[in-house]
């Protein structure tokens, strides 16, 4: 059960830590084992009385339930410790606990302390003092460690919640006599002081932090046991043997690269192993690159920039031939063929998804709106008795006004009101006036010749 559905304040929920979404256990989510077997109807005449307690940084240990008390998980217990007691959270119990201590080889003997009751709120208000005192006392041993030059790293420091004893997490490529440190620690803190040193991939789970992937590290949320890590599983993947893009955070080869690599393992033998080229009539041909998942194998000749994939079965008849001493003609023809020889192109889905997107995207010209009808303009025109088209509105109403602006400038003219008319005036088609304009004698007009000086405008 996660942690979060724990801290619920549902009724139907359990209790867990009862924190209302803020996980006091420090480690909400992280290292968590599901119990598959909680609804199975396990007789309780039988429960296993081993309880699974999980500690900071993803510790867990098996105490005793002696007492029968009744458990959920996520309950913080007080737990017997060698010379006092600690705090921890219920993370597993019942059967499932049985099978756990079977896989980590833990003996169900007297070895295993047992648990004194439930965490009171006054045990947790002590315990909370204690950890309190955990960051400033990283920062101080960190100097004291610097002062007498020891080659180590300090990554983390748990208190006891009794706080009577501090647990030191250490890192460090050889062996370090921290005598003189633990001294010095005691009497600075007043405490004794437990040295446990730990690797680097412990370390990183430890602090945690977010992978390549995007993704929470896999040693902080569910790997307990490391297994190690060698280059060989890069190259049986067919990966860059580039330490910077192989290597962790904690500065070793990422975990993840065995968690396939019995996947490659299998399919790599269907593989045909190439040791040496292949002899063809066109050349020898070389081994460029191998996909191994589907089964294809690219190869040059001599040396040539461009590769010819062939499957794996085509591969294996071409070293049998090799073998009893045949040359076929290239690597996909065993004789000469004569005429259009139509090719397999394995990789036809990725050509054509590059010509998608290496064609430059042309714009596209915006087509003209069709402006709305004016409703107003119909209705003007329909009463006028003229007809408005919908798709010019404006043009008709522009044409509208000056057909009303004629009529008025026709029915206000001289001829009409009976006054003779300007001999300087003309009335045009459409009712309106316009003056003739007298001739400008000294302007040249398209290249005509000015008059001269002296001569005069009978006009």
């Amino acid at each position: 059960m996660s942690g979060c559905t724990n801290c619920s304040t549902d009724a139907n929920a359990v209790g867990g830590c009862q924190n209302n979404g803020s996980c006091g256990t420090e480690d909400c989510n992280k290292m968590n084992t599901f119990d598959w077997l909680s609804h199975m109807g396990i007789p309780e005449v039988d429960k296993f009385d081993v309880v699974e307690i999980k500690f900071k940084g993803g510790r867990k240990d098996y105490f005793r339930n002696t007492n029968l008390l009744q458990l959920t998980t996520g309950d913080p217990v007080v737990v017997d410790v060698p010379n006092g007691h600690h705090i921890g959270y219920v993370s597993l119990q019942g059967e499932l606990v049985r099978l756990q201590m079977q896989k980590r080889k833990v003996k169900n003997d007297d070895a295993i302390t047992g648990i004194y009751r439930v965490a009171t709120q006054k045990d947790l208000e002590k315990w909370q003092e204690a950890k309190n005192r955990e960051i400033p006392t990283i920062y101080r041993s960190k100097q004291i460690i610097d002062e007498i030059k020891l080659a180590m790293k300090l990554s983390d420091v748990e208190y006891q919640a009794d706080n009577s004893k501090a647990t030191f997490y250490y890192s460090a490529d050889d062996r370090v006599d921290f005598r003189e440190l633990i001294k010095l620690l005691a009497s600075e803190f007043k405490i004794r002081v437990e040295m446990r040193q730990i690797s680097l991939r412990q370390e990183a789970g430890r602090l945690g932090g977010i992978g390549v992937c995007g993704r929470e590290l896999c040693c902080s949320t569910w790997i307990h046991d490391f297994k190690s890590v060698t280059t060989s599983a890069a190259r049986y993947q067919n990966l860059s043997l580039n330490p910077s893009k192989l290597s962790g955070q904690c500065g070793r080869l990422k975990c993840c690269l065995n968690f396939e690599l019995d996947s490659y393992l299998m399919a790599l033998k269907d593989i045909p192993k190439i040791e040496k080229p292949l002899l063809t009539e066109a050349g020898s041909a070389k081994l460029q690159k191998t996909d191994i998942f589907r089964r294809l194998m690219w190869f040059s000749y001599n040396d040539d920039n461009n590769w010819h994939s062939i499957d794996c079965d085509r591969v294996q008849a071409i070293v049998n031939q090799n073998e009893k001493g045949i040359t076929p003609f290239s690597l996909k023809l065993d004789k000469a063929f004569e005429g259009d020889y139509d090719q397999n192109k394995t990789n036809e889905d990725l050509e054509l998804l590059d010509k998608k997107f290496s064609q430059t995207k042309r714009k596209k010209k915006r087509k003209p709106k069709n402006r709305k009808p004016n409703p107003n303009a119909a209705q003007q025109s329909d009463a006028e008795g003229g007809s408005a088209s919908p798709n010019k509105p404006r043009r008709n109403n522009r044409n509208q006004k000056r057909g009303n602006r004629s009529q008025n400038s026709s029915e206000n003219s001289p001829q009409s009101q009976g006054k003779p008319e300007s001999p300087d005036s003309k009335v045009n088609g459409n009712g309106s006036r316009n003056k003739k304009r007298k001739p400008n004698p000294n302007r040249n007009r398209g290249g005509q010749n000015k008059p001269n000086k002296g001569s005069t405008d009978d006009n």
